[in-house]
């Protein structure tokens, strides 16, 4: 019974932490995007200030 209960808490542990991690992978990646989409987006408007 006691080792039982110490597998079932040890996985719930462990897929608790693999949710975490990866969701945090996913939020970074989406920052990742964001972040490039906004310098895309001032390098397009350096180029249209830029006189030619």
């Amino acid at each position: 019974m006691r080792r039982t209960l110490a597998f079932a808490f040890m996985s719930l542990l462990v897929l608790f932490g693999a949710s975490t991690l990866l969701t945090a992978c996913n939020t970074a990646k989406g920052f990742g995007r964001d972040v490039s989409s906004g310098g895309r987006a001032i390098e397009r408007t350096a180029d249209q200030a830029t006189p030619r």
